[in-house]
């Protein structure tokens, strides 16, 4: 519990933590991103394929 408190008290504890919700939303938005990409990527080699046969 000690441990915890000083990291509340301290700014650097703050500031990990700011870096560490950054990292987390930017892994989010990549995320979404990816899937959409994903997305389309499947209809067009879909299409590609219906097209080839």
């Amino acid at each position: 519990m000690r441990i915890f408190i000083k990291l509340v008290r301290s700014t650097q504890g703050a500031t990990a933590i700011e870096y560490g919700l950054i990292a987390a939303l930017i892994a989010v938005a990549a995320i979404g991103a990816m899937q959409g990409i994903g997305t389309k990527l499947n209809s067009t080699f879909n299409n590609v394929s219906t097209s080839l046969v």
